[in-house]
């Protein structure tokens, strides 16, 4: 089974949504921005992770470098190149963690190079 998971990323917490590959939710929980609190939220999924996106924002090299030290393969997203809230009247961090594991399913997801680091991150 294919399994994808989202990260929207905040200053001090972030929201996980994790789907398979029919798009059921399996997972989706707000968690402290704790690396260990992070890693043990995905470990039940691990082996069949595809892929781990996370928001490109203004914090987000701690997570991606404490991801990708742990084996998970991540993803940053560019968020100036996502066009999900064009014509919706809402959404939320629930929301925002699905539709970044969904477009990374459908291989669709605008990415950011994981290489530019902390100075260039927005």
């Amino acid at each position: 089974m294919q399994i994808y998971a989202g990260i929207d990323l905040h200053s001090s917490n972030n929201y996980i949504g994790v789907i398979d590959g029919q798009d059921r939710r399996l997972y989706k929980k707000r968690l402290p921005n704790d690396l260990n609190t992070i890693l043990s939220a995905l470990a039940p999924f691990k082996k069949d992770l595809v892929g781990v996106v996370v928001e490109s924002t203004f914090n987000w090299y701690w997570l991606v470098d404490g991801l990708q030290e742990h084996g998970y393969k991540v993803h940053l997203a560019n968020p100036s190149a996502i066009k999900q809230y064009e014509g919706l009247k809402h959404t939320d961090d629930d929301w925002d963690s699905f539709w970044l594991a969904h477009m990374r399913r459908l291989n669709i997801l605008p990415e950011r190079d994981i290489s530019i680091r902390r100075n260039s991150a927005h």
